[in-house]
């Protein structure tokens, strides 16, 4: 089985996603065309933000069932709707200045090994886009990153009871963070992997 990757806006997906389904190590799916084939077949998945929160919500039983053999799911963005028993609503830091974006390591998880949290907190300078909330973590779930002086879980990995583990970054697309530094290829490879239940 190898990973599912949902394309889920217009244009062709990020060269290092391309590269990776070129390399044969996951698949490519453009959300509209996901049949539940797709879901019975792969060991994890990868959403982006651009994810259509709403028609996704019909294939939950298939994510349930994904997540009961012990699959993964890497989750993009802010959760707006219940993929998932036990996710909650994105929350937004209120007004916040720059010091309330500040990142901070909670757990050496194997995604950003040799990776400074620092390093990811700008693109270009300017700071954001890492992410200016958190979808809170469910009980159970395991914080990896922190932001503002709060330390709010934006980056958490939960194993859930009945199977599976998922991985929420409530930002923009992980993958494209740490560019300026070199890590964005670095980030891709790793969550495929993680993705993949290599790491």
């Amino acid at each position: 089985m190898s990973v599912l990757f949902v394309h889920s806006h217009y244009g062709e997906p990020g060269r290092g996603w391309q590269a990776l389904a070129d390399e044969g190590r996951l698949t490519i799916v453009r959300e509209r065309e996901l049949s539940p084939e797709h879901f019975a077949t792969t060991q994890g998945i990868v959403t982006t933000t651009h994810l259509d929160q709403i028609g996704f919500m019909g294939w939950k039983d298939e994510i349930a069932a994904l997540f009961t053999r012990g699959g993964s799911w890497f989750f993009n963005g802010h959760t707006l709707k219940p993929f998932v028993d036990g996710l909650s609503t994105y929350r937004p830091l209120g007004s916040p200045k720059r010091a309330d974006l500040r990142l901070t390591r909670l757990f050496e998880h194997p995604i950003y090994q040799g990776i400074p949290q620092g390093d990811l907190e700008e693109n270009k300078g300017v700071a954001g886009f890492y992410g200016r909330g958190h979808n809170p973590m469910p009980a159970g779930g395991t914080a990896v990153n922190g932001i503002s002086a709060a330390l709010l879980p934006i980056d958490w990995e939960w194993r859930l009871p009945g199977g599976g583990r998922m991985f929420s970054h409530a930002g923009n697309d992980l993958g494209g963070m740490g560019a300026d530094a070199g890590h964005s290829g670095v980030l891709t490879r790793r969550i495929a992997a993680w993705a993949a239940g290599e790491i």
